[in-house]
């Protein structure tokens, strides 16, 4: 089964297409004696599994809202940023005029195993956002977190 895109129905704890495509991997398991067809029906169970649990939890309604009414103006993406990798840590380093004397709330970043969302609300009347999935190795979403600092850059008129 093909996983299903980024929307907001499926970032949800166990959408509802995932979890009807495992419990219909679960059914043909219970059906299956062709060894090649198990382990075939197994491996892809065990992939359900894996993305159901790597979903990040739902976001309770009332908190939804509070985010909704708290973004002003229009969504920027960043794609200018600068990265730095070591055995033990991956940095992303982004530079937005302004963002140290914002909220604290107004910073946010959701961490999975394999992805991170990083959303900056109402900056300057605009909200900058970046996605990245599919991160190569996983990352210890518990002891993962963002760092936000006064800009250190000469910027030329």
């Amino acid at each position: 089964a093909a996983p299903e895109g980024p929307s907001a129905a499926g970032r949800a704890a166990a959408p509802p297409p995932l979890q009807k495509d495992l419990e219909e991997v679960k059914e043909l398991l219970t059906k299956a004696t062709r060894k090649r067809l198990r382990d075939v029906l197994m491996t892809e169970k065990h992939k359900l599994e894996l993305e159901i649990k790597n979903q990040p939890p739902p976001k309770p309604k009332d908190v939804a809202e509070e985010d909704k009414s708290l973004l002003g103006g229009y969504t920027v993406k960043i794609n200018n940023y600068g990265w730095d990798q070591s055995d033990k840590f991956i940095k992303i380093y982004i530079s937005l005029n302004g963002v140290q004397k914002l909220p604290a709330e107004n910073v946010q970043v959701n961490f999975t195993e394999r992805s991170f969302d990083l959303l900056v609300k109402n900056l300057n009347g605009k909200n900058y956002t970046m996605t990245f999935n599919n991160l190569l190795k996983p990352i210890s979403v518990e002891g993962s977190s963002k760092k936000v600092s006064p800009c250190h850059c000469q910027h030329d008129p």
